[in-house]
């Protein structure tokens, strides 16, 4: 509809200026999709392996490349979800399960069944001194062992470089460029605490993915990896594709670590609508799939959310609503059908007189234009006397009731549990 508009000279699409457009911008991206990893990490989250299942197979039905399952050496558990997954047979999704640059983390991922294993480990002097203990030197030798083995063992690997955006630029061009040797195909830099703006990323991207060019001669693929906690990772993500990532790693609902990760829905949309690159998602089924990850997440989505939250197509405004009646796309960018969703409108303050006339005429109520005034009127005097009072007690409670939904342990119940522990052993 929006090429439509275009074409009737409706509207100007700046997007698809082609002086805008980067060389390296690339026509096809893969969706690498890691709510059951990296998303399963956020805060008092707990999915059953039935949960997983069910959204892997939903992931997989809406065009999802590569769904990472979950991490192995987590537990005996997790590594028989990831098991049980690889045994569905998805019809495009290839399964991914990560590994630290351990080998019996390899291990533990090939015997999952895994078909891709992002190995990470970080460059940067800071987790290298202060977490890993150990110089870049020994680090390549412990990446390119576990890399070769998973090789070995038919697996394709993803180095993870992590911290790449607090790292060395030459650091991670050794690093990445030893991996690349051992046999991974794809380098995947990770903004692993959200510390760039997009024209930093696109500098990291572009240099890194030149000198690894020029330093192995080997062909490779580049992901990108970005968390939200300055609200960027979207942008973020966006502006390394245009650098000619083809990887970009998502999380339905922007869920994650801390602030969450790029989130899928505003990925994909924007690649697809804006930049006019392919993800192969059937868009249309954007919000049944974060409606399920909402339910099972047991983390309601904000009401103020692009594309899948409640006022995404909520208009209230009588301005917005009779430009939107008079054409779909005067008030929204993108018609709700094409993420699975449908326009609703919000009656209060202010609803206007077209509103009205809309709603009494789709429920075949013949009113004259006196009465569709005074009814407006009502209508902003009703939700004038709502007791705001009220609406604040109850939302209290809701904030209330739902921080007792988290499925972590406190400190509390983790020292009753050392306790018990301790006292039976003794």
């Amino acid at each position: 509809m929006t090429t439509e508009l275009e074409a009737a000279g409706l509207i100007v699409n700046h997007n698809r200026r082609k002086e805008l457009r980067l060389p390296t911008t690339p026509d096809r991206v893969h969706i690498w999709d890691e709510t059951l990893r990296d998303g399963e990490q956020t805060a008092g989250t707990l999915l059953t392996v039935d949960e997983k299942i069910e959204i892997a197979k939903l992931m997989d039905e809406v065009g999802v490349a590569v769904i990472a399952a979950g991490f192995p050496m987590v537990s005996q558990e997790e590594q028989e979800t990831i098991r049980r997954l690889s045994n569905e047979g998805f019809q495009t999704a290839k399964l991914a399960a990560p590994a630290r640059a351990v080998l019996k983390d390899v291990q533990a991922c090939i015997d999952a069944g895994a078909d891709v294993i992002p190995i990470f480990i970080a460059p940067s002097k800071l987790r290298l001194e202060f977490q890993l203990k150990m110089t870049l030197d020994e680090a390549i030798d412990r990446l390119t062992k576990c890399t070769e083995y998973a090789v070995d063992h038919g697996a394709k690997v993803a180095y993870v470089v992590e911290d790449a955006t607090r790292s060395d630029l030459e650091k991670i061009v050794r690093i990445s460029a030893a991996s690349i040797e051992a046999g991974a195909d794809t380098i995947v830099l990770a903004d692993t605490v959200g510390f760039c703006r997009p024209g930093v990323i696109q500098f990291i991207t572009k240099e890194v993915t030149k000198k690894l060019s020029a330093a192995t001669k080997k062909p490779f693929h580049m992901g990108i990896h970005c968390h939200n906690d300055f609200g960027l990772a979207a942008a973020n993500t966006l502006a390394a594709v245009e650098m000619g990532v083809t990887y970009p790693h998502v999380c339905v609902n922007g869920f994650g670590e801390r602030a969450g990760n790029a989130a899928l829905e505003e990925v994909v949309m924007a690649l697809e609508i804006l930049y006019g690159v392919k993800t192969g998602i059937k868009t249309e089924r954007l919000y049944e799939l974060s409606k399920l990850v909402e339910r099972s997440f047991a983390i309601p989505i904000p009401v103020h959310k692009a594309i899948v939250g409640q006022n995404a197509f909520n208009h209230g405004s009588g301005i917005h609503v009779h430009g939107t009646l008079a054409h779909s796309l005067s008030y929204e960018p993108i018609p709700p059908s094409l993420v699975g969703r449908e326009r609703s409108f919000y009656l209060g303050k202010f609803a206007g007189r077209h509103l009205i006339e809309y709603i009494l005429r789709q429920n075949n109520i013949m009113a004259t234009k006196e009465q569709v005034s005074a009814v407006a009127e009502a209508v902003k005097q009703h939700h004038a006397q709502k007791d705001k009072a009220e609406i604040l007690m109850r939302f209290d409670q809701c904030k209330s009731d739902f921080s007792q939904l988290k499925a972590d342990l406190s400190v509390e119940e983790v020292i009753d549990l050392a306790k018990d522990i301790i006292e039976r052993e003794k």
